[in-house]
């Protein structure tokens, strides 16, 4: 058996027109999926499906990069393949030409995302178990060896991985039992987007705390007097109770950041969300020491473990954003919760765009069953829209995810879907 055919998608939705994913710095988002479909020979008839996500332009080219990676997989025996994914990991991410348009970043790094990713849903498709479960019941040593440890030994040795792993054995089986009957943690972007008016803003804030959930978070940045008059409604309506947090996408200096967040920590934020640019791990370092007790979270934009393995070092992040699609997939994520865990942050996932709440739960209840074996103070992030395209879509209840059951990694996309709104030639742009 083996991979016969990897096709590829340039899948659009046109959110810009209701203003949903607007923010500081992305004013008129159209969330898109550069999507892969793994095919096989195999009689069992499973495919394996991945994306990288964008938000509209240049999805194109992002759909162009994960085609190249095809004479990589097609050819190769499906069940060798499947059995070392921390090898195939590294032929692809460690491939000399390919990494030359890197290293480890960019539109090369997220399109081997989107292949791994595929991988996974195929290898848990075929296993007949959502992928959470799949990675929990792997063994500390099997976990280990998905783990390109490559730049990360002054900061976590594979000795030091296994013992975190190994010290989080016991109750396996209990934390999967408390995942599906009470679900994990969920906090909602849904009423924060920076393009809604405040009578939206309002009516979101009331439904979000009715619905359960004990953390909102609003997109700040354009103009101060806008967030303020904004983060005093969102106050209003959720109480002292509920968590609000912060989100910047990189809009400011350092110097601008501190004197922003402070302007606003009457309304108490919980954190700030990508104060700075990604890539400038001292300055978040230097705005955590200068806006504390309020916390600076950080990851969708973050480009590789190396990144994030600095950021930690530093103590410049409170809460760790992974991202299901934007480093090289779930290898290089099993090395950045251990990270975390090494270092003691929690992980809060960003999933705030298309297909991202469906992927990114897999992770996060994987680390609470094999790796941290805690939810205290860390929240899944939920946006409530497009889940309606996916076969196995995010569900909260109460404010918490509920735990998926179906086999794979939740990124298969009805089929309806991929032709009407594949673009440009889709009914939902033609």
């Amino acid at each position: 058996m083996r991979i016969v055919a990897l096709d590829t998608y340039d899948i659009r939705f046109p959110t810009s027109r209701e203003l949903d994913g607007s923010d500081a710095m992305n004013p008129d988002p159209d969330y898109s999926a550069a999507y892969v479909v793994l095919r096989t020979d195999a009689p069992d008839g499973h495919e394996g499906h991945g994306f990288a996500f964008t938000i509209g332009r240049g999805n194109d080219v992002q759909s162009a990069a994960i085609a190249a990676l095809a004479p990589y997989l097609v050819g190769r025996p499906l069940e060798a393949t499947l059995d070392d994914l921390g090898g195939v990991w590294r032929d692809l991410v460690h491939d000399s030409q390919l990494r030359w348009l890197g290293p480890e970043k960019g539109v090369m790094h997220m399109a081997i995302a989107a292949v791994v990713n595929a991988l996974w849903d195929l290898k848990a498709k075929r296993a007949g178990l959502p992928l959470w479960r799949l990675l929990a019941r792997m063994s500390p040593e099997e976990l280990v060896a998905l783990v390109d440890f490559r730049y990360l030994t002054d900061a976590l040795t594979p000795d030091e991985a296994l013992e975190i792993l190994r010290r989080a054995e016991p109750g396996r089986a209990e934390r999967e039992a408390a995942l599906l009957d009470g679900g994990y943690p969920a906090y909602t972007t849904t009423p924060g987007w920076l393009g809604y008016d405040d009578d939206k803003l309002r009516r979101l804030c009331k439904e979000a705390v009715e619905q359960g959930f004990k953390q909102v978070k609003l997109k700040v940045g354009a103009d101060l007097a806008d967030d303020v008059r904004r983060l005093r409604i969102a106050r209003d309506v959720c109480g002292p109770d509920v968590r609000i947090a912060i989100d910047a996408n990189q809009r400011w200096d350092v110097g601008a950041a501190v004197e922003w967040v402070r302007a606003l920590a009457e309304f108490e934020p919980w954190w700030v969300e990508e104060p700075t640019s990604p890539d400038d791990v001292l300055g978040h370092a230097a705005i955590a020491r200068q806006i504390a007790p309020i916390g600076v979270a950080t990851g969708e934009h973050v480009q590789n473990r190396v990144v994030f393995k600095q950021l930690l070092q530093l103590s410049a992040v409170s809460y760790v954003q992974i991202d299901a699609v934007r480093v090289a997939g779930v290898n290089e994520n099993v090395a950045i919760l251990l990270l975390a865990a090494k270092y003691g942050v929690p992980v809060c996932p960003h999933a705030g765009g298309v297909g991202l709440c469906e992927m990114v739960r897999h992770l996060s209840m994987f680390d609470f069953v094999a790796v941290s074996t805690s939810m205290d103070d860390r929240v899944i992030e939920f946006a409530d829209h497009l889940h309606e395209h996916f076969v196995d879509p995010a569900v909260v209840r109460d404010g918490r995810y509920v735990a998926p059951t179906a086999p794979g990694f939740s990124a298969t996309m009805r089929p309806e879907t991929l032709v009407d709104y594949s673009y440009p030639d889709g009914p939902i742009w033609s």
